[in-house]
């Protein structure tokens, strides 16, 4: 149970912070982007959206903490993460008029804690890089030994949360609640359970035991999702709520005909995510072959999908990806071959989701700006006739200079505004 005591100058600041959070919701600038949201992710829109993912590198942007204990730190943080882009960067992220607040849902793969080992720098610190301490040292010894995969949901804490945000805020901000999300990165598990190169060992040496293995997260992930149904802990997620991958769920297309507001949600009415950025050592037909089937099973379940994050999904389009019949987005990232894919998906209704490289904004103390230019005019014209869309991600530092993500989106909107359409 965490500490909801504060003192009554960290409850006034929070109130301020809120009374900003809803000054900027209540902008026109707010409600124009939002309706390009929705046109854009049904298809509709014509401009492509631009968004910066700052989590990666928000340490460079938020302000110093003014709370000191722990609930009101808490607050204080989502507070100030939902200003920040309107603050710092001017993208198409919209602020939200709620403080959410989600389910405490707990969900163990198998029953196992998923521990990290991280590696520390000069000063003590611990760095991004991390390594997991996995479970599966033989897939074939190991394998019977998995016990039942865990989840619950503790409804006292979510509900003693919600009713101390509500005393601290709520008259300023409505309290959201925010549906779990609804995807599955099956290879992480894997990984996470193995390791790379076991995985790859596996594939070869065990391949009867290793479908096993995904038959069995298979199983439990769908187990899962129905569980969520029956303990109505979903709702739709079809507005501004973030669905993975560096992007929002706003649409018309969801829930399902006959949703009735107020009542429990469907997986089919939820936008879910997958990814699968730890097969890329392997080949497009032992992807298809060993992972395919089951990211499909799970993708039948939900009603919209994206799908990608770094891998280039150019190599596994035709033969797999394309055949997911809910796909709306697809991540094209950095690696991927962007001339291909703006072919595939010219005239189609899947947006093409651009991860533009990070080391422009990440690396270096200034910003390239002509070779930034020339990477992002070269999306524009392999994406001509598509729907089209920017996601910022995987920056991790500013180098100090705060202002180099406002001047990306800058240059950004004025090619769009030049060369597209």
């Amino acid at each position: 149970m965490r500490n909801l005591l504060i003192t009554p100058e960290e409850k006034n600041h929070l109130r301020e912070l809120a009374r900003k959070q809803r000054e900027y919701a209540m902008l026109p600038i707010m409600q124009e982007r939002e309706k390009r949201w929705y046109t854009h992710n049904d298809l509709q829109g014509d401009l492509p959206m631009i968004h910066f993912e700052t989590w990666t590198c928000e340490a460079d942007l938020l302000p110093p903490y003014q709370c000191q204990s722990e609930a009101a730190r808490e607050i204080e943080l989502q507070l100030n993460r939902a200003i920040l882009n309107h603050i710092h960067i001017d993208d198409d992220r919209v602020v939200s008029p709620f403080y959410d607040i989600g389910w405490q849902i707990q969900f163990r793969l198998f029953n196992l804690e998923s521990v990290q080992q991280h590696a520390k720098d000069s000063e003590g610190k611990e760095l991004i890089a991390y390594q997991y301490i996995h479970s599966i040292k033989d897939l074939k010894e190991d394998l019977p030994r998995l016990r039942p995969t865990f989840y619950a949901v503790d409804r006292q804490g979510t509900l003693a949360w919600e009713a101390f945000v509500e005393d601290v805020l709520g008259d300023i901000l409505p309290i959201r609640f925010v549906p779990p999300g609804v995807g599955a990165c099956l290879s992480q598990d894997v990984v996470r359970l193995m390791d790379m190169k076991p995985m790859w060992i596996a594939l070869k040496k065990y391949p009867a035991e290793f479908h096993m293995l995904m038959q069995r997260i298979t199983r439990d992930y769908l187990s899962f999702y129905h569980w969520l149904e029956d303990e109505w802990l979903l709702l739709p997620n079809n507005g501004n709520f973030f669905v993975g991958q560096g992007t929002f769920s706003y649409t018309r297309d969801l829930p399902q005909e006959g949703y009735v507001y107020g009542k429990a949600a469907c997986v089919k009415d939820m936008w879910g995510y997958m990814d699968s950025q730890e097969t890329i050592g392997i080949s497009p037909a032992m992807y298809h072959e060993f992972f395919f089937p089951y990211y499909l099973e799970i993708a039948k379940l939900v009603g919209l999908l994206n799908y990608g994050c770094c891998e280039p999904v150019h190599l596994l389009w035709q033969e797999s990806i394309s055949k997911f019949p809910n796909l709306r987005k697809v991540s094209i990232s950095p690696w991927c071959n962007e001339e291909f894919m703006g072919q595939a998906l010219q005239g189609g209704r899947v947006i093409y989701h651009r991860k533009p490289n990070p080391n422009f904004i990440g690396v270096g103390t200034e910003l390239d700006e002509a070779a930034f230019r020339k990477h992002i005019l070269k999306t524009i014209h392999c994406a001509r006739g598509c729907k089209l869309e920017f996601s910022f991600r995987d920056v991790y530092t500013l180098s100090g200079d705060l202002g180099k993500p406002r001047h990306a989106v800058q240059i950004v909107r004025e090619l769009l505004d030049s060369h597209w359409k």
